[in-house]
């Protein structure tokens, strides 16, 4: 699962999305199991749908292709079509998650929220079941005693083909010791009631490599474990406030001094770990803010003085031994992000300087996550939390993303060698730009798009569908708040074309064999869906039902190997009241043949057709031939389909090397130059606690680059004999307090309670000015809000981002003073 964590004002937010289910709800990576559609209540009668936009109408200023669909190919989907309706559930929510990997069961739970007053007696919910990938849906709320589900967390499947599932009650706290859990280790036959010795306050989580492990956190801070799939817990800690698994049973955990109020607040929590299921602890670090784990790095927020700026250390060897990230120190006014990270290296944002600045840099770290590199200025990250950093999955190295110009224009930036260089996507040959349009690229739409309702969707990528990308974008000098039309890459972004006009809900199914996309309307109901087996560039439509619905969302199973659908929405019984619907497309007799060696053709990535040369195709240090389908072929990959792949080195060049520590790309070049204020200084680190001094002529091999020979730019450290503090896991798990030593005589000792008396009043007053200023929260960057004037006199807040492993919730100010207005410095052109 890809775990996002970003470090805002001293607090982690950590994200988990999907992309595997996409519509209303903002999840967005591929491997969650777990989405949830809303239904948008609405006055009045609902009215018939308007005629469809012409594809080919005179507004368009790009022509595609569309196919009509035979009588025949219409009744094998006729045939291979479900719908399922919801009758009498009244619920303003369902949620979906899928259990086990290609087991077709999906549990659904429908939810009415109680009024705030009621303590959860108005509430109520309904638990659904399928086991035929949502063609049937069963009522099983009477295997939980038709019991209050909770809403936000109360349905958990286990990870990898696990059969196991947790319900969570809704119980409320006031009125029962502790909370109920169902459990069930057959994808949700049967459950068990197991009444918990406390209330969860977060979803229990399983560890991934033995599931009946357990872990969560009270609602008093307490930190419970299981050993036996929740039939017994046990209470390890106390005052914890954060958690995440490590590697194999490791578990890490920051938690308060005993006694301590608001000490995340304070950046005094204690990093902690145990290896053997919470029998033993070692403290591992002091006085952090927060913590992170991803990749095999562990890294915590620290102000290593009063009122000084936060630095970041970074642990590669599981906590054992800390060392201070060569990183920019963040005030509070500034915040890390770690915007991507794997075993290899690190992707770090840092805010640049200054309240409401929304961009930074993007840096890139060593191998052992300490050393960094400058990889790209300007980028944008706004300020309700969200960045438009984007792994694009189905090629090796490549990454885009969005930068926020002097002048004020948002634009698309794309990187092939893992943040080495970045360059302007190219417009799509089928796409014209205005007439004074002088710079003109494509941009692509993301978080920010999305979470202002420009686009529906964040870009789509999978592993298994070999340079396929799909996203929302615009083109022009900059990006446009206009609404968005859809592009296709099939060479991992090198060139793009525009396939589907307006925006739609897209979802990747047999790895890339087929395409499904929706047309995205908030104000009438949609009947047909469009689906390519050219990888987008023809298309075809489906009306998969005579009473059209209020779309909601695509549902399909995690990854891209079904070739099943869902098409949720909603629509009016006879009494008016809306009823859930769900209809599944079964592709998979429509593709009848199985495919052949003869409809695979080899392809070397990151080739340019343009370029003859040895080097043609390398990309960190070798080149890399897939095997993939022909865009001309109509079959089916099927579920037993491997990426087929094969590797040959190259020859280093400077492409395979980033800038060094203290050095960056000059722009259009492929030169590293030194940073200003390195000139004429020594490059010296402090790495486990000694000085070391860096020599180098501005390159440093990119992690995980495999080239051979060629370029080799002098690069080495030399240990000096002095020592520096804060290197080490021993400084940063010790008492910042120095111990006083014993006075020789009376006197002595009311010279110095007295000196310390003068200490503690002045502490206090910078701790209470810390505080105030740690409290004050970044307000959200107001993107597109030229197209929404009527909203100046409103406070516009953010999302909340979940707290998935916290039970201290969001990061909430004290006061709503940040009412924002139209008049900010975000450009987005109406090109």
């Amino acid at each position: 699962m890809l775990l996002k964590v970003i470090v805002c004002c001293g607090v982690w937010f950590v994200v988990l999305s999907s992309r595997s289910v996409v519509g209303g709800a903002s999840n967005n990576k591929r491997d969650s199991r777990t989405v949830t559609f809303s239904r948008a209540d609405r006055q009045g009668q609902v009215r018939s749908r308007s005629k469809r936009e012409g594809w080919l109408g005179s507004a368009g200023n790009f022509a595609y292709c569309r196919q009509p669909l035979s009588k025949q190919d219409h009744e094998i989907l006729d045939e291979n079509t479900e719908e399922t309706g919801f009758h009498g559930d009244d619920g303003s929510s369902f949620t979906l998650t899928w259990v086990g990997d290609g087991t077709g069961v999906i549990l659904v739970l429908s939810t009415i929220s109680a009024p705030i007053d009621s303590f959860f007696e108005g509430g109520s919910s309904r638990l659904y079941r399928s086991e035929d990938y949502g063609k049937t849906f069963h009522d099983i709320s009477n295997g939980i005693n038709h019991t209050f589900i909770r809403k936000d967390y109360g349905v958990s499947a286990g990870p990898g083909n696990s059969k196991q599932v947790i319900i969570t009650a809704d119980v409320p706290i006031t009125k029962t010791e502790g909370g109920l859990i169902f459990t069930s280790e057959d994808m949700g036959i049967t459950f068990k009631p197991i009444a918990l010795p406390f209330h969860p306050a977060q979803p229990i989580t399983f560890n991934f490599q033995n599931p009946n492990y357990l872990v969560a956190i009270s609602t008093d801070g307490d930190l419970w474990l299981s050993l036996d799939f929740g039939d017994e817990w046990e209470n390890v800690h106390e005052g914890a406030h954060s958690f995440m698994w490590g590697g194999n049973v490791t578990l890490y955990f920051s938690c308060s001094p005993k006694g301590t109020v608001e000490a995340d607040r304070r950046g005094e929590l204690y990093l902690k770990r145990t290896k053997d299921l919470g029998r033993t602890f070692t403290t591992i670090a002091q006085n952090i803010f927060s913590f992170g784990y991803i990749g095999g790095f562990l890294f915590t927020s620290v102000m290593e003085k009063l009122e000084s700026p936060r630095v970041m250390y970074v642990s590669s060897d599981q906590g054992d031994t800390f060392n201070k990230a060569q990183l920019p120190s963040a005030s509070t006014e500034q915040f890390y992000s770690v915007l991507d990270g794997d075993e290899d290296m690190l992707f770090m944002h840092v805010d640049k300087p200054g309240e409401d600045t929304y961009y930074g840099t993007v840096y890139t770290s060593d191998d052992q996550g300490v050393l960094y590199s400058k990889s790209l200025e300007r980028h944008l990250f706004g300020g309700e939390g969200k960045s438009d950093f984007t792994n694009i999955t189905s090629l090796r190295g490549v990454y885009l993303t969005n930068i926020l110009d002097e002048d004020g224009g948002i634009r698309t930036v794309i990187s092939f060698d893992r943040g080495g260089e970045w360059s302007r996507l190219e417009k799509p040959q089928n796409v014209k730009c205005g007439v004074n349009v002088k710079n003109c690229h494509l941009h692509i739409h993301g978080e920010h798009s999305h979470y202002n309702n420009i686009s529906p969707m964040l870009p789509l990528t999978d592993p298994t569908a070999i340079g396929l990308v799909i996203a929302h974008g615009s083109v022009g000098d900059s990006m446009s708040a206009i609404r968005p039309d859809v592009y296709v890459s099939r060479d991992g972004g090198y060139t793009w074309f525009c396939t589907l006009k307006g925006p739609h809900y897209y979802s990747i199914l047999d790895s890339g064999g087929l395409i499904v996309a929706v047309e995205s309307h908030r104000d009438r109901q949609i009947n047909s869906i469009k689906f390519s087996t050219d990888e987008g560039q023809c298309w075809k439509s489906y009306n998969f039902t005579d009473h059209p619905i209020f779309f909601a969302g695509l549902a399909s199973e995690p990854g891209s190997k079904t070739m099943n659908i869902s098409v949720w929405g909603y629509r009016p019984e006879d009494d008016d009241q809306p009823m859930w619907v769900a209809v599944t497309i079964n592709f998979e007799h429509l593709l009848s043949r199985d495919c052949e060696e003869k409809d695979y053709v080899y392809w070397l990535a990151h080739a340019r057709a343009d370029e003859d040369s040895p080097t043609n195709g390398c990309v960190l240090g070798y080149k890399e031939t897939y095997r993939r389908l022909r865009r001309q072929s109509v079959c089916r990959n099927g579920r037993d389909y491997v990426v087929i792949r094969r590797q040959t080195p190259c020859p280093c060049t400077r492409e395979d090397y980033m800038c060094d520590y203290g050095y960056y790309r000059h722009q259009n070049s492929s030169e590293c130059v030194k940073q200003a204020d390195f000139v004429a200084k020594k490059l010296e680190l402090c790495v486990h606690g000694v000085v070391e001094e860096l020599e180098t002529l501005g390159y440093r091999k990119v992690p995980s680059d495999k080239c051979e020979g060629g370029f080799t730019p002098l690069r080495r450290l030399s240990t000096g004999l002095r020592h520096c503090g804060n290197g080490s896991s021993s400084s940063l798990a010790s008492t910042s307090s120095p111990l006083l030593e014993k006075p020789a005589d009376s006197m002595m000792v009311i010279v110095v309670c007295a000196a310390m008396g003068t200490v503690v009043i002045l502490i206090c007053i910078a701790i209470f000015i810390t505080v105030k200023r740690m409290t004050r929260r970044r307000p959200p960057a107001y993107l597109f809000s030229a197209l929404r004037l009527q909203d100046d006199d409103q406070c516009i807040r953010p999302d909340p981002g979940s707290q998935a492993s916290s039970n201290r919730g969001s990061y909430q100010a004290d006061s709503d003073d940040v009412c924002l207005s139209a008049h900010h410095k975000y450009l987005i052109t109406d090109d």
